[in-house]
């Protein structure tokens, strides 16, 4: 059976990275939300920073679209996801327009999402240092797929007078098949400083929300947010299959980290254990002294804890506290920097002390990319040799980075990874429950049995 709804919806794309689509995205959404439209914003691609930002200027949390961990129904799926309760959605491409997987291919790419959504997009092109060229640079976007999906023009770091001139030839010369919807001029006090995993997160900028208000109101000044706005009700419903939903009978409590030092999750992977009958508990590895009282699970999701190894350190109780609950056998989910802290060490700082190992910073990215993880052993999420889709994105490494998963890349390559047993999985790459959900199931019952462990 298919489901149905209409879902006002545009993806607001870039040529390449560095062109400000991050940039042009907040600017419109923060000026859409002044103009009290209620908004949902949504990310292509394996990001956790952009949202971030997407999160705090639309006052909810924004999510991501990443064909990689699952199809196009599913995307389609969390696309009209409270789409009853949203004016438009906003959705931020990633990397350039057509860079999928590999050099050569489109695949999980932004153009990939636009067509498996039908979403109509809008080109963020750089302007600075260009004139008469973009149109080259346009007219490649448009031609280099029949089906580009671009609709639309919005051109960064472009002076007036020059967007006057710009505005006109685009019309005149691919004669209304894009149309030219304004731009943003240079802004240097407006711009989102970066650091080796992209742009810092939303919460270490200081001025972010008069840097936000600047954007808009300029966007309010200069971008056609009306012909935006016409061109997201211009999308056509979104169709997508129904699923009978799984749901156990018996609730559970699992500890998720929040706070500055673990901030990289997906909320619609998370999601899926509350639809299954989670609660999910919030807890700062940072601050708090211990765990949550009462819990079943333990989910330890990255993040930056290398900035912050002093603090978590110097926080003794709470790693005792998750140290104990690890020994008594409480199934626990760590991914990436949620593994690190896991370790012996974070450069000079001691940390849980569960894994053997220190981790250090290699000074580059390391294993970088979208990898297929498959079990070598029975474990806390699958039986041996059952798959899951994940990415890795970090440049610290660790000492044992563990050996009972094997991550294989679309390339070929390959290697072992993640410490895995029957109440844990702890390692560098990240995973999307939705990519296979048999493994939320699996930890969940895992929580059950913990749950009555001490039952007579």
């Amino acid at each position: 059976m298919r489901a149905a709804v209409s879902a006002p919806r545009v993806l607001l794309a870039g040529t390449g990275s560095g062109c400000g689509k991050t940039t042009v995205t907040c600017a419109v959404l923060q000026a859409l939300t002044d103009r009290g439209l209620r908004l949902g914003a949504f990310k292509c691609g394996p990001d956790y920073i952009d949202p971030m930002f997407h999160s705090r200027i639309i006052g909810a949390e924004s999510g991501n679209l990443d064909l990689f961990f699952f199809g196009g129904d599913m995307a389609r799926r969390l696309l009209a996801g409270g789409a009853g309760q949203r004016d438009v959605s906003v959705i931020e491409g990633v990397m350039g327009y057509y860079d999928g997987m590999g050099l050569t291919s489109t695949q999980a790419s932004a153009y990939d999402l636009a067509r498996e959504t039908d979403s109509p997009a809008v080109l963020v092109v750089g302007a600075k240092g260009a004139s008469l060229s973009l149109l080259a640079v346009i007219e490649g976007f448009l031609r280099f797929r029949p089906d580009s999906h671009i609709r639309g023009i919005i051109f960064n770091q472009c002076a007036p007078a020059v967007y006057a001139a710009l505005a006109e030839a685009v019309r005149e010369r691919f004669g209304g098949r894009v149309k030219p919807l304004g731009y943003l001029p240079p802004m240097a006090d407006c711009a989102l400083e970066s650091r080796h995993l992209g742009l810092v997160t939303a919460g270490e900028v200081v001025d972010l929300r008069d840097k936000l208000r600047r954007l808009a109101c300029q966007a309010e000044k200069t971008v056609d947010l009306d012909g935006l706005l016409a061109l997201a009700r211009s999308a056509p419903a979104l169709e997508w299959e129904l699923a009978a939903p799984v749901k156990f009978p018996e609730p559970v409590r699992v500890a998720v980290a929040e706070d500055k030092a673990f901030c990289f999750r997906y909320r619609d992977s998370l999601a899926v254990l509350e639809e299954l009958g989670a609660e999910l508990v919030p807890f700062r590895p940072l601050e708090d002294r211990a765990l949550p009282e009462d819990i079943h699970g333990l989910y330890l999701c990255g993040g930056y804890p290398e900035l912050y190894a002093r603090e978590l350190s110097e926080n003794r109780t709470m790693l005792a506290s998750v140290r104990g609950a690890l020994e008594r056998g409480v199934p626990c989910i760590a991914e990436c920097g949620g593994f690190m802290y896991l370790t012996e060490a974070i450069g000079d700082w001691p940390m849980v002390g569960y894994l053997p190992g220190r981790c250090r910073d290699t000074g580059r990215l390391t294993r970088f990319g979208y990898v297929t993880l498959t079990a070598k052993r029975d474990n806390l999420l699958c039986r041996a040799g059952e798959r899951i889709r994940g990415h890795e994105f970090h440049h610290w490494d660790a000492e044992n980075p563990g050996e009972d998963f094997t991550a294989e890349k679309a390339s070929g390559k390959f290697w072992d990874c993640v410490f895995a047993t029957d109440r844990l999985y702890a390692g560098f790459p990240h995973f999307h429950f939705r990519a296979n959900p048999a493994f939320a199931e699996n930890f969940y019952r895992a929580c059950v049995k913990e749950k009555h462990r001490n039952d007579s």
